[in-house]
């Protein structure tokens, strides 16, 4: 996607809302409303991809984190590894949601702060992939042979959602901050490509030229339709910020990944709060409940 109306560029996290005093949860659900959002039917909807539909890369951090601290020793610091792990640890979790290359750049600049010459940050950026592939692998090569059924690497119920947002005859949309060719092939081992036909949009090598921003600045200019027909779904801030930021409604979606458990990520839920996520849910079990809402009718 190469469109320089919107920009490329993506804000580091930052608190823009407080917690608020209270919440209201939809009878029998954990579908939990932070602010009442407006009753007017969507016609767009975007979803972030992984953790918010795919589990396929559930982990990605216990790759990325070493990496990184393997980066940074070499540079001949004398801190200690525990100490370097939390480093690494916290400012990849401050950048989640952006665009991977976007951590390679800060470590980057880690490197460059203990007097080391760093590696171009696609360079790092593809020797994490290597890694993260070598360890999900197997889930991709189980899901081709059929021995992985999708079901078992999506968020849970994200097939009956999507299943009631086609019937209802809206437009879908995938942006996501992994690279595109990944996210096509990944949505096809899951069944998703159907969902989403050509809709689906990921990161390039040239990082200016895509955006999620980018991707919902064209959503409405090709529709010519404003923000508030817009209905976002995420468990990173950058779409939830996004979507907000024209008008549109945001379900941050705070998926407990490796334990589906259909209870919130605390740490999730909070954050994307922070940035003006409307409604909160864990996964996609009570969708019924959660679609009525949105569409007015419960």
């Amino acid at each position: 996607m190469n469109d320089n109306s919107a920009s490329s560029l993506e804000d580091d996290y930052r608190r823009l809302v407080p917690l608020p005093a209270a919440t209201r949860f939809l009878p029998g659900s954990g579908v939990e409303i932070v602010r009442e959002a407006p009753r007017r039917a969507p016609r767009h909807v975007l979803f972030d991809f992984d953790g918010t539909l795919s589990l396929i890369r559930e982990g990605w951090p216990q790759v990325m984190v070493p990496m990184m601290v393997e980066v940074l020793q070499a540079t001949g610091t004398d801190e200690p590894a525990e100490a370097l792990h939390k480093l690494a640890f916290e400012f990849i979790m401050q950048l989640n949601g952006k665009q991977t290359v976007y951590q390679m750049i800060r470590l980057a600049e880690e490197v460059r702060r203990r007097g080391g010459t760093p590696e171009d940050p696609l360079v790092y950026k593809q020797i994490y992939h290597d890694r993260l592939m070598q360890r999900i692998e197997g889930r991709r090569e189980g899901l081709r042979c059929g021995q992985i059924q999708p079901q078992d690497m999506l968020t849970p119920y994200s097939l009956e959602i999507l299943a009631e947002l086609r019937r209802r005859g809206v437009q879908l949309y995938v942006a996501s901050g992994t690279d595109e060719r990944y996210v096509h092939e990944e949505a096809r081992l899951l069944g998703l490509d159907k969902c989403f036909g050509r809709h689906i949009y990921g990161a390039q090598e040239d990082y200016r030229s895509f955006s999620k921003a980018m991707v919902i600045e064209r959503i409405l200019r090709e529709n010519n339709v404003d923000g508030q027909s817009l209905l976002g779904f995420g468990d990173g801030y950058v779409e939830i910020l996004n979507v907000k930021e024209v008008g549109g409604t945001a379900v941050a979606v705070a998926s407990d990944e490796a334990g589906r458990s259909g209870k919130p990520d605390a740490w999730k839920r909070d954050r994307l709060i922070g940035v003006g996520a409307d409604v909160v849910v864990p996964d996609y079990r009570d969708w019924r409940v959660l679609i009525d809402y949105l569409w007015g009718e419960g």
